[in-house]
């Protein structure tokens, strides 16, 4: 039986797509809670828009890099006492954590320490099985509960110590209609002249550092392939950046900057040259065979083999734990080689085969199909609420 009594919950989004993710579980627990919810806590205007209440800003904690966190420390710190102090006066009857790690598990130190009954989520597991694995464990006495978006983070958190995970699946799931071609895009995406996708990133820095590169493998495609048709869809605060990178390139693709012309464009798509991000999961869920790239600056791809745990940077090859997307990384990158496998990929046979057999198992890996992974994260929230009242009852009996 649905309780008839109003919730209160306080609910923490520090960055773009943790906003996104915050209204989408907003809107779930308002759905599986009749009674009413009520949220306090900080976030973007989706958020808002969901009806939470904000402490301050979300700009004030989204950049959290080295450089941000000594430049704004005293915001910062001030920030977290004054979030601390909230939630401790309020009272809530659950804490979720969507991202901003470095902020949102200070938070959860201080709350835990005055409120320990209180359940504590965490909605997006942080990287540990990337690097910093020791995160996992420190974790495990502040949160009750992760939510993980990706299918093998519940098992890698439980091997390092970290606190239970439950695997609620990846936003994207819920925006494969939009990803997938119909009978007729299909026919286009098999058509001539092909249309290849062209993401050189969407951060400032991915651009600078992989723009050259790009516009190198583009001119060398375009001589073998001179009717390929080139699409660049980026974010509309990147359009100048963008349009003054491709100014130098031999070949120049056609610049989209609206969100429905880019899904558009990915429903029509033969082919992608992308960099490492969530965009190679886009690509494979859509069924675009991809060549991935990815460079960092110098310092960090000589660190990087010490630190980082994991053989890929590249998602779909993390999630069906083999090589399926070509990667070509930091010193191993290689316009030729580039340029001829996209070709490949274009034309068909074996490569481009290979890539749509492995992402076809995608679906069943991720577990595509039943309730949307917004709702799944809604529930185990009240699941671990339940759970934390049970316990509280039986130790009290």
């Amino acid at each position: 039986m649905a309780s008839r009594t109003p919730l209160n919950i306080f609910i923490i989004a520090g960055e773009e797509s943790g906003d996104v993710l915050g209204a989408g579980l907003m809107a779930e627990l308002k759905a599986l809670h009749p009674s009413g919810v009520r949220f306090r806590g900080v976030g973007g205007v989706r958020m808002q828009a969901e009806g939470l209440v904000p402490q301050f800003p979300m700009e004030e904690i989204t950049a959290m890099g080295f450089a941000q966190v000594v430049a704004g420390l005293p915001r910062i710190l001030r920030r977290l006492g004054e979030t601390a102090r909230a939630i401790v006066a309020g009272a809530p009857d659950v804490l979720v954590l969507v991202d901003a790690p470095d902020f949102t598990h200070r938070v959860a130190r201080k709350v835990r320490a005055r409120l320990p009954d209180l359940p504590i989520v965490k909605y997006v597991a942080p990287t540990v099985w990337v690097w910093r694995p020791g995160r996992a464990r420190a974790m495990a006495p502040d949160i009750d509960r992760v939510l993980a978006l990706l299918p093998f983070e519940p098992a890698a958190m439980h091997e390092l110590g970290g606190p239970p995970t439950t695997y609620v699946g990846h936003p994207l799931l819920g925006e494969l209609n939009a990803l997938r071609p119909n009978a007729e895009e299909a026919a286009r995406r098999a058509a001539s002249p092909p249309v290849l996708l062209v993401l050189p990133g969407s951060r400032r820095s991915e651009l600078a550092r992989l723009g050259a590169t790009f516009g190198e493998v583009l001119a060398r495609l375009r001589a073998e392939l001179p009717d390929v048709e080139l699409v660049l869809p980026t974010l509309p605060a990147r359009r100048a950046q963008v349009e003054a990178m491709v100014a130098s390139w031999p070949v120049k693709p056609r610049i989209l900057v609206d969100e429905t012309e880019k899904r558009a464009a990915f429903r029509v798509a033969r082919a992608a040259l992308a960099a490492s991000g969530t965009v190679t999961l886009e690509l494979a869920l859509a069924g675009i065979p991809t060549v991935a790239a990815y460079k960092v600056p110098w310092l960090e791809g000589r660190i990087a083999p010490f630190i980082i745990r994991v053989k890929t940077a590249i998602l779909p090859n993390l999630i069906l734990d083999e090589p399926a997307m070509p990667e070509y990384l930091q010193w191993h990158i290689d316009p030729p080689a580039m340029a001829a496998q996209l070709a490949r990929l274009i034309a068909g046979g074996p490569e481009r085969e290979a890539q749509l057999a492995a992402f076809a198992r995608l679906d069943a890996v991720m577990g595509e199909g039943g309730d949307p992974p917004s709702r799944r994260a809604a529930q185990a929230v009240l699941d671990t609420l339940a759970e934390r009242r049970g316990s509280r009852q039986r130790a009290q009996a």
